[in-house]
C-alpha cells in the first residue's frame, strides 16, 4: 500500500518497510481527568488497566491539552491549529477553514485508512467537506470491525465517564475514601469538596475498566501486534481552577502510547517499553504526528510537531495554553511552560478566574469555595481564584505542586520571567492570534473581507498593533498617569480594537482612570463599532461620575437585546450589565432598569443551539445583582 502526500495539491508517495502492512492506530480518550492514575505515581487512583498499557508503551510526563475545555481542544486536535489562529477559540463557537485545509483524517482516509470515531466530535469549526467528509463513521456503532477485508484503520473511542457532570451527580455510592483524599492546596478541606475529589477518582476507576474491554476487544481480534495505541484525556479534572483554567491544572493531562515490536521504527528513539519520558507534546502535536506515523509528510501549514513516526520533528521548546469565552463569561488568559517553569499572562485582569459561570456553580465544590471566600474564611492559596487576577504569572513546576507560589515578582526568577515572556509574545505574533479582537468583530471583519478568521488573521489583522494595546492596558506594573494619558489617546485610534483595549485599560486602572477620562469615554457611547461603546458604558458605569451612569446602563439594556444586536456584542453587553456594581443598579431609575432587564429576549429564532443557554444564565446572574441592589 502506499500513502499519500497531500500538500498544497500535491501528492508524494512515501513507503512502509518492504512487506509491512501499514500500522492501525487506536486512540481511546476520556474526559475532563489529568494524570491522576496510577501509572503517574498517585497512589490514590485504582487505575489497573491504564497502569498495564503503561507498562508495555511509554509515558509522556508532560502532555498537554493547549486548551482547558473539551470543544477548542478538541478543535485544536482534529485541525492540527491553534484554534486562536482560526477564530474557533472561544467555547462552542462556529468558524470555519479556509479553503483546501481539512481535518487530518481526511488525509488518512485519503491515504487509504477506515477512520472511525465514536462518538464525541464537539468541534468548533465546520467539517471541510460537509457532513461524511470527514470520517467514515461517526457515531455510537462505529468501530474499526467495519471496515473492509485487509484496510488499516485509524478508531477513536472516548468515554465520558469521567465528566465533570458526572463528578457532582448525587447519589452516588462512594469507593474511594474522602477522608484518605489528598486536597490541593488552593481548594478548602471540606467534606463537599473531599467528596467530589474521592468521587473523581471514583469515575477513573470506572473509566479505566472501560479501557480495559476495548484493549481486551483488541487483543481477541488478533489485533494488537498490528496496533499502535494511545489513550489521552482531553484536560484537566472537572473541578474549578482545573477544567478551563490555563494552568497546569487545566492543561495537563496524561498520554500513554504503546507501540508494537513491528513498528518500533516508528517510535522515537527514547521508546522504551515501560518507560517514560519528559519531552513536551500537545494536542497541536497529535494531527502531524498521525499523518507521520502514516507515512504522510504533514502539510506546512500545521502548527504543531509529530513526535512519532516517519516525519518526527525536533521537539518542542515550549508549550502553550489558551483560555478564552467560556460558555457565557468572557477571559483571556495565555501561557507558555517549558521543562521546568510556567509562565500565564491574563489580559482581563479585572475578571477573576473563578468568573460566576453557571455550569461550574453546579458543582458542590465550587458553592462550598465561593460561600467561604464570601465569608472570609479562606487562606490567601485558597483566595487567589475569587479574586482579579495578576498580569503574570511564574510557577515552579518542579517545586510547587498545587501552583501557590507565584513567582512573577521574584528578583531571583526575573531571567526565567522574561525568557518565557518573550516566548510568548513570539508565538501569538506568530500564529497572529486574534482574540485580542472582540468576538462578534472578529467575524465581522472576516466577513467583511470576504474569507474567514484564518484570512483575515493572515492578510488584514494588524495584530503588531493591536497586542502593544492590549499589553499597555493590562500591565499593572506599567500603570501611572503617563498611561493614563496614553490610554485616552487610544480611545481615538482608527482600529476599532485598539480602542476597544483602551476603554479596557481605563475600566482596568479603576475610578481615577474613568473619571480622567471621561469625556473621551463619554464619547466613545458613540463609537462606531459595538464592543467599543460596550467597553466604555462598562467603564462609565463601573466608576463614572453620577452623570454617566444612566446613559451608560441604557447603552448597555439597549445592546444586550440578542434580537437587536448581533449575538456576541449582545454577549458582550451583558457581561458587562452584571459587572455593574447593585449601588449602580438601585439608582434612581431602579425599578426601570428592573423592567427593561426582565423584558430583554432570552431567546431568537434561529439562534445556534450551543448558545441557547447562555442568556438565561447571564439574565438570572443579572437579575441576583438586581435582588442586591439598594
Amino acid at each position: 500500500m502506499g500513502f499519500l502526500l497531500l500538500s498544497g495539491g500535491t501528492f508524494a508517495i512515501v513507503a512502509q518497510p518492504p512487506d509491512l502492512p501499514p500500522p492501525n492506530i487506536l486512540w481511546v480518550s476520556s474526559e475532563d481527568n489529568g494524570p491522576h492514575l496510577g501509572a503517574y505515581g498517585d497512589d490514590y487512583a485504582t487505575t489497573p488497566n491504564l497502569d498495564r498499557l503503561a507498562a508495555r508503551g511509554l509515558l509522556y510526563r508532560n502532555a498537554w491539552s493547549t486548551v482547558p475545555v473539551c470543544a477548542p481542544a478538541r478543535t485544536t486536535i482534529i485541525s492540527g491549529l491553534y484554534p486562536a489562529s482560526t477564530g474557533a477559540q472561544h467555547m462552542r463557537s462556529q468558524s470555519r477553514l479556509p479553503d483546501g485545509f481539512r481535518f487530518f483524517p481526511q488525509y488518512l482516509r485519503e491515504a487509504g485508512y477506515y477512520v472511525t470515531n465514536n462518538a464525541k466530535e464537539d468541534y468548533n469549526l465546520e467539517k471541510p467537506g460537509g457532513q461524511g467528509a470527514v470520517w467514515h463513521e461517526s457515531s455510537r456503532e462505529a468501530h474499526w470491525r467495519n471496515r473492509p477485508d485487509g484496510t488499516p484503520f485509524f478508531a477513536v473511542f472516548n468515554y465520558t465517564v469521567t465528566h465533570e457532570s458526572q463528578i457532582r451527580r448525587r447519589p452516588h455510592t462512594q469507593v474511594h475514601d474522602p477522608a484518605a483524599v489528598r486536597v490541593p492546596a488552593y481548594h478548602p478541606d471540606t467534606p463537599e469538596v473531599r467528596q467530589d475529589w474521592a468521587q473523581y477518582y471514583d469515575k477513573l476507576t470506572e473509566m479505566d475498566a472501560l479501557v480495559g474491554e476495548r484493549l481486551a476487544e483488541l487483543e481477541a481480534a488478533g489485533l494488537a501486534d498490528d496496533t499502535i495505541i494511545f489513550y489521552w484525556a482531553d484536560h484537566g479534572p472537572g473541578l474549578p481552577r482545573g477544567k478551563r483554567t490555563a494552568l497546569p491544572t487545566g492543561l495537563h493531562v496524561p498520554l500513554i502510547v504503546s507501540v508494537p515490536e513491528k513498528y518500533r521504527h516508528l517510535a522515537p528513539a527514547d521508546y522504551e517499553a515501560g518507560g517514560s519520558t519528559d519531552r513536551l507534546v500537545g494536542f497541536i502535536d497529535f494531527a502531524p504526528t498521525m499523518l507521520s506515523l502514516a507515512g504522510i509528510e504533514p502539510p506546512r501549514h500545521l502548527q504543531g510537531r509529530a513526535f512519532l513516526g516517519a516525519h518526527e520533528a525536533e521537539p518542542n521548546e515550549f508549550l502553550f495554553g489558551f483560555s478564552d469565552r467560556m460558555d457565557e463569561r468572557y477571559d483571556l488568559v495565555r501561557s507558555v511552560r517549558d521543562q521546568r517553569y510556567l509562565y500565564a499572562r491574563n489580559f482581563l485582569i479585572d475578571r477573576p478566574y473563578g468568573q460566576r459561570l453557571s455550569y461550574q456553580m453546579e458543582t458542590p465544590t465550587t458553592r462550598v469555595w465561593l460561600r467561604l471566600f464570601q465569608a472570609g474564611k479562606l487562606n490567601e492559596a485558597q483566595s487567589v481564584f475569587w479574586r482579579e487576577k495578576p498580569s503574570e504569572e511564574l510557577y515552579d513546576l518542579e517545586n510547587d505542586l498545587d501552583l501557590v507560589n507565584n513567582l512573577a515578582g521574584s528578583a531571583e526568577h526575573e531571567a526565567e520571567r522574561e525568557r518565557l515572556a518573550a516566548a510568548l509574545r513570539r508565538q501569538l505574533l506568530t500564529i497572529r492570534d486574534l482574540s485580542f479582537l472582540p468576538e462578534g468583530e472578529m467575524h465581522r471583519r472576516a466577513a467583511d473581507m470576504g474569507g474567514v478568521p484564518w484570512t483575515y488573521g493572515q492578510g488584514g489583522y494588524q495584530i503588531e498593533r493591536v497586542l502593544p494595546a492590549a499589553e499597555l492596558a493590562t500591565d499593572r506594573s506599567r500603570w501611572g498617569s503617563g498611561d493614563i494619558e496614553r490610554l485616552t489617546r487610544m480611545l481615538g485610534d482608527p482600529d476599532s480594537a485598539v480602542r476597544a483595549w483602551a476603554a479596557i485599560g481605563l475600566r482596568t486602572q479603576g475610578e481615577e482612570a474613568v473619571r480622567s477620562a471621561g469625556a473621551a469615554l463619554r464619547g466613545a457611547l458613540d463609537d462606531p463599532s459595538p464592543p467599543v461603546r460596550i467597553l466604555a458604558a462598562e467603564a462609565l458605569g463601573r466608576f463614572g461620575e453620577e452623570r454617566d451612569l444612566a446613559p451608560a446602563v441604557e447603552l448597555l439594556l439597549a445592546s444586550a437585546s440578542i434580537t437587536e444586536n448581533d449575538f456576541f456584542d449582545a454577549l458582550l453587553a451583558l457581561n458587562a450589565l452584571d459587572y455593574l456594581p447593585p449601588s449602580v443598579l438601585g439608582g434612581a431609575d431602579a425599578q426601570g432598569w428592573r423592567d427593561r432587564v426582565s423584558g430583554l429576549p432570552s431567546e431568537v429564532e434561529g439562534l445556534d443551539r450551543r448558545f441557547r443557554n447562555y442568556v438565561p444564565r447571564l439574565l438570572e446572574a443579572i437579575r441576583l445583582d438586581l435582588d442586591k441592589a439598594p
